[in-house]
């Protein structure tokens, strides 16, 4: 049996009592901590380390499979996971491409079952907190927001920047154990959709990032950088698959509350239009999985992949509206599900690199100009 089907099986296995749950962490703002749990006892935080550190060796595109077919259950848990798995797709690209810098860490995940959270979907190219220098490495204070799946986690992957006297402003990348001193996990995720993904708020107050800690990525503030490249390229897809499979999810719903009224005349036209977005949605996901096989990290792919991201977001968030449109009224209440699929969605819409600054990255890549001006 294939890696994809053993962790797209596993997920399946566990996804109706994941579904069972998903009302109710929508309705509490609970973490999916029996989720995230049941998960990690299956090896899926493991799924895309490479066999030859003691995961899963799930390819890029299992994992992004492994997402969806979550996200058709629980999309909360999905997103979360999400943010664990992109990073962990990014080291093992970095790994199989000839870095062996992340190889301890790859490691420790398989070997220990760690649970990663980021901090990149906030700080992004410009990075926040302040690193101070001090003997034996740095102190680090600032405050992390969108850290989901912290409260599971046990290391948050983040950055801060440093007023490097010689190089100025630099961004330096680090692994942070959320047992810290001076790590403190809030309890500020009260949000529209998505509220199962225990997307809280970390607080950083002097803690101390020991030198060795800090010999991966260091670029300048604010400007793209290799590393960057490669999140844009391997990250989107395996996030956006979360999305596609809570369209997949409302799609479904729609066609089985359609069935009820399919000699209304005006009900196959409403889901061949359903159908039309979303077979959209798949296809350009499709195409950025497909890139990640073929493309190299750089300027020109990580346009092409912020366009795909772009149209990706606006087909599936189309899809949900359109479910909402074939069910009818009904779908206005919560027990139908689709009401909470449709608030879930709206998140898309605010993952880096947002629409204006995407769609002016992409005019000046096509122009030939320099993506940082």
């Amino acid at each position: 049996m294939s890696e994809t089907a053993d962790f797209v099986t596993i997920v399946r296995e566990l996804g109706p009592a994941f579904a069972a749950r998903a009302a109710d962490h929508d309705a509490t703002d609970a973490f999916v901590a029996e989720n995230y749990k049941a998960l990690n006892e299956r090896g899926a935080f493991a799924a895309g380390v490479p066999a030859e550190l003691g995961g899963g060796g799930a390819s890029h595109a299992d994992l992004c499979a492994m997402i969806r077919e979550l996200a058709r259950h629980c999309s909360s848990t999905a997103l979360a996971a999400s943010m664990h798995t992109h990073v962990v797709a990014g080291m093992a690209y970095n790994w199989r491409s000839g870095n062996k810098g992340p190889e301890p860490m790859l490691r420790r995940i398989a070997a220990e079952k760690l649970i990663l959270c980021t901090s990149g979907g906030s700080d992004w190219l410009a990075g926040s907190g302040t690193l101070t220098k001090v003997e034996g490495g740095f102190k680090m204070n600032g405050r992390k927001i969108f850290a989901s799946g912290s409260p599971a986690a046990n290391v948050l992957m983040t950055m801060g920047v440093y007023d490097d006297p010689s190089a100025g402003p630099t961004v330096i990348h680090f692994p942070i154990p959320l047992s810290a001193p001076g790590v403190t996990v809030l309890d500020t995720w009260r949000v529209l959709g998505m509220r199962g993904t225990g997307s809280h708020d970390i607080d950083l107050k002097d803690v101390f990032i020991p030198e060795a800690a800090t010999q991966g990525v260091r670029r300048p503030a604010g400007k793209w950088h290799p590393s960057m490249h490669v999140v844009a390229m391997i990250a989107l897809p395996v996030v956006y698959s979360a999305y596609l499979g809570a369209a997949e999810a409302a799609r479904d719903l729609a066609l089985g509350a359609a069935r009820k009224k399919k000699d209304d005349p005006a009900t196959a036209f409403l889901v061949g239009e359903l159908e039309a977005e979303l077979v959209n949605a798949q296809a350009v996901h499709a195409d950025m999985i497909q890139l990640v096989r073929t493309a190299k990290p750089g300027p020109e792919t990580t346009a092409a992949q912020l366009t795909r991201r772009g149209i990706v977001a606006s087909a599936i968030i189309r899809t949900v509206e359109k479910a909402m449109e074939v069910a009818g009224g009904g779908s206005f209440y919560r027990s139908a599900a689709i009401e909470r699929l449709f608030r879930d969605v709206q998140a898309g819409r605010y993952h880096p690199v947002t629409d204006k600054p995407r769609t002016r990255l992409v005019g000046r890549v096509a122009l030939g100009l320099d993506i940082d001006g």
